[in-house]
């Protein structure tokens, strides 16, 4: 389980399998906004110098205000993988860790690694008295399962109890504010929520991320990030673009997720899960299919862990939704 998990967006490796160039490809293998928001314009001093206070604390109130954590100022983190990485160091309890699966595979390598016992579990009643730490990925990705906040906070206070942690991944919870539990994490200090930036607003090479939690916890996490850790534009563009009108995002992404559909569903794919930014296929040849869109130049997400499954991204236009679909169309002909 320690070699490193194949992700999405290994556009290079397929191009090199496939042909083509890198450009020429359609990549749907990620859970990114394929529709990137405008940047702001963004100070020469925030290139020039480090990063000083005053910035940071720009970024930390407008997160707060954009992901509602009442007094809680969220800490910017150069994207969640980083907090992923720091985990077993932050939370260096006794006991065994309980990651709601199946789920993003870093969690799990990175507990293994640092040498923790892992149960991957099916869902939180299977969470036992046993487990120290327990990962919960809301919306989860790739079947989009969700949690209430209100059911989260109950078994947060249990783990509480018994002097357990709690870490929430919203990486893709930007379209559904009301499924958050960073309003609630102010009275919850064993709970860490992480948040992604650039999911939503189509900017992943940011590397940019929050983190909500107790100031405890954020003060611990902040030492092992050690300083400077965010870049200045990084911090620039998150302090204009969370304080920003989020509707027009939000319609775009909505527009794109059913044309997605549309398309899958006209391809007579059967969609077992999902979010507003990725649809999970089950197909009884899904390897097979996977090689005929990557024939097409086109590169869907796979899994070594159930071999049924693809997840489809977000095409930017109607372009994109078409090339999709022609390729669709091919193989079932």
């Amino acid at each position: 389980m320690n070699a490193p998990i194949v992700h999405g967006g290994g556009i290079t490796a397929a191009a090199a399998m496939y042909g083509g160039e890198a450009e020429q490809w359609l990549d749907l293998s990620t859970g990114i906004n394929p529709c990137p928001v405008s940047l702001p314009a963004i100070p020469m001093r925030a290139w020039h110098r480090l990063p000083d206070k005053h910035l940071i604390d720009r970024a930390r109130a407008a997160a707060r205000d954009y992901y509602r954590s009442c007094d809680i100022l969220p800490l910017p983190v150069p994207g969640t993988q980083s907090v992923i990485q720091l985990l077993p160091r932050l939370f260096d309890v006794a006991g065994r860790v309980a990651i709601l699966a199946p789920t993003y595979g870093e969690y799990e390598r990175a507990f293994r690694m640092a040498g923790h016992s892992v149960d991957l579990v099916s869902g939180l009643d299977d969470v036992k008295a046993g487990h120290a730490i327990v990962v919960i990925v809301n919306p989860n990705n790739p079947d989009g399962r969700v949690y209430a906040p209100e059911k989260v906070v109950v078994f947060s206070e249990e783990m509480r109890t018994r002097g357990g942690f709690v870490v929430v991944d919203e990486a893709f919870g930007d379209t559904c504010p009301e499924m958050s539990l960073a309003p609630f994490a102010s009275r919850l200090p064993n709970v860490l929520v992480s948040r992604s930036f650039g999911k939503f607003f189509g900017l992943a090479g940011l590397r940019l991320g929050f983190a909500v939690a107790a100031p405890q916890i954020l003060a611990q996490l902040e030492d092992l990030l050690g300083p400077w850790s965010v870049s200045g534009p990084a911090l620039s563009i998150a302090t204009d673009l969370l304080a920003s009108d989020l509707a027009p995002i939000q319609l775009r992404i909505s527009e794109r997720a059913d044309a997605l559909r549309t398309i899958l569903e006209q391809g007579s794919l059967s969609i077992v899960g999902g979010t507003h930014l990725f649809a999970l296929v089950d197909h009884e040849q899904a390897a097979e299919l996977h090689r005929h869109l990557c024939q097409h130049r086109i590169l869907v997400r796979k899994f070594d862990y159930q071999p049924r499954w693809l997840r489809f991204g977000l095409a930017a236009d109607a372009a994109g939704d078409q090339r999709l679909s022609d390729a669709l169309q091919s193989y079932r002909s």
